[in-house]
């Protein structure tokens, strides 16, 4: 595939995943309105985070990063792809109805070992039922996690990116309804989940139908080609294993204050708008085309394809992170405080967003990294490097936790991500020269870094500027508005000036081929 070819799936991908996060911080202000940063809303974050936390750990981390690769090279070669993925998939659904049932009835001692700090208050009694009634969800989306890796390999860009839409389209309408009918809105929100996961799954399979690829129930087979699979996931198995430990620290951390773990939830959903239009979108789609790349020996094409991505990608996330902590207060003034966020919510919650901003390009730094080494089949590395992050971010929430409180959770997630990234970076440097950046991109990443540090100037001059803008309530969503627009504007017009990246270039790796 060409640079052209990858940015153009990104650009496909990160599209929908702006859509999906847009959709989702529409969600997000609703339940800020509706629920605050109180118990319920503390309550009800922790239990949806559990099948989540699970969905990542088996299907988006250490299935597909295996996956893929295996999937991708049958396409590639003509063999039987589809009964391998239909192995895969029974195999998966067995596994996942097993973990759900258990998971279900284990409910108290999974919101305990998420959140002790819940014990003996309301919080926890919330945590438990609404944990009960949505668990299950994680059958659901992690089928469509596997079903996502089938339409990605074949090109299926649009609707792999489509799914995330519409769970935040889900919750939106639950809320709204609920809202206008008196309905408990907590108890909503957590029957939501589940019935968002079956419309998830009818959308993804339906799609998967399209490309010739049907997927049914079936006992699974231990195939040889099922026990290569699950060697290769075993290693990412545990480094998902480890990244959610990291998890629950922060969540246990967050639990010993009331509203700490919706300041981090809220904090965390800004921070991941980008990390998921940019990063993300950017792994997705280039583990497949490196794999494709190693499987022809193309290591020209290899090599462009890494960088080329990774420059797209700094090019945005870069600013973003400077935007994320010079604006921070700004933006969840104007985008939260409403209703029952408070402005001690808001200060709270802008404290940490700028904690995670200033981890947002090691994030994104992993993101293209990861791939190098899972388009090899090597899970082993990735997880001992996760090892070594997990005992920083472990070290570094619990030890500072007394200082400086739940800030302490974040700070330790942004440093664990660094030092992860800078692992996935040395040890990538032993391999072939697809691993390597060009001449292009050193030249440009710091002539990046100056654009996006001018770029957080003119934004703290205009938060001073604007600032009678911000403060009035009728006024700041445009003054929010004018200021973004004006940091967009200075980043690209210094950027394009220095050469830190050609906006022909972006057009052109844009444009499809007719």
């Amino acid at each position: 595939m060409s640079s052209k070819g990858l940015i153009r799936n990104v650009m496909t991908l990160g599209g929908w995943t702006l859509v999906s996060r847009g959709a989702g911080f529409a969600r997000d202000v609703l339940m800020a309105n509706y629920l605050g940063a109180g118990a319920v809303a503390d309550a009800l974050l922790v239990a949806q985070s559990l099948p989540n936390m699970f969905r990542r750990f088996f299907a988006e981390g250490a299935f597909n990063t295996a996956f893929v690769p295996l999937y991708s090279k049958k396409v590639e070669a003509g063999e039987d792809a589809a009964g391998f993925a239909q192995d895969a998939f029974n195999a998966m659904a067995w596994l996942l109805v097993a973990f759900s049932v258990l998971g279900t009835l284990a409910m108290p001692a999974l919101v305990y070992a998420m959140a002790s700090g819940f014990a003996g208050d309301a919080r926890f009694d919330l945590a438990v039922a609404y944990g009960e009634i949505g668990f299950s969800y994680i059958f659901f989306i992690s089928l469509v996690a596997l079903m996502s890796g089938v339409l990605v390999t074949k090109g299926r860009f649009v609707e792999a990116g489509f799914v995330p839409v519409l769970m935040n389209l889900a919750f939106i309408a639950a809320m709204l309804v609920a809202d206008r009918f008196g309905w408990n809105m907590g108890l909503t929100l957590a029957w939501t989940l589940p019935l968002t996961g079956l419309l998830q799954f009818a959308f993804t399979w339906v799609s998967a139908r399209k490309t010739g690829q049907t997927f049914r129930l079936g006992l699974p087979r231990w195939t040889p080609d099922l026990k290569r699979l699950a060697i290769i996931a075993g290693p990412a198995l545990l480094a998902g294993g480890v990244v959610q430990i990291n998890l629950i620290v922060g969540r246990q951390v967050a639990s010993q204050t009331e509203g700490a773990v919706a300041w981090l939830a809220y904090a965390d959903r800004l921070y991941q708008l980008p990390l998921g239009v940019v990063g993300i979108a950017i792994g997705t789609a280039l583990l497949p085309a490196l794999s494709r790349a190693l499987r022809s020996g193309d290591a020209t094409g290899g090599r462009d394809a890494f960088n080329r991505g990774t420059e797209f990608a700094l090019a945005l996330t870069i600013p973003a992170a400077v935007a994320l902590v010079v604006i921070a207060l700004p933006l969840c003034e104007v985008l939260y405080q409403r209703g029952a966020f408070t402005a001690e919510d808001t200060a709270n919650t802008a404290l940490a967003l700028a904690a995670y901003g200033l981890g947002l390009p090691a994030f994104v730094l992993q993101k293209v990294l990861q791939p190098l080494f899972y388009a090899r089949e090597d899970t082993r590395r990735p997880f001992l490097y996760a090892l070594t992050a997990m005992v920083v971010n472990a070290g570094i929430a619990i030890g500072l936790m007394p200082v400086i409180g739940y800030v302490a959770a974040a700070l330790a997630t942004t440093l664990s991500g660094w030092i992860m990234a800078w692992q996935l970076w040395r040890g990538s440097r032993a391999m072939g020269p697809e691993a390597a950046f060009d001449a292009r991109m050193t030249a440009r990443l710091w002539r990046i870094v100056v654009a996006a540090l001018a770029m957080g100037l003119v934004l703290w001059i205009g938060m001073i500027v604007l600032g009678p803008m911000l403060d009035a309530r009728g006024l700041r969503i445009a003054g929010l508005a004018l200021l973004i627009g004006a940091g967009i504007i200075a980043y690209f017009g210094i950027g394009t000036a220095i050469g830190a990246f050609s906006l022909r270039e972006l057009k052109a790796g844009l444009r499809r081929k007719s």
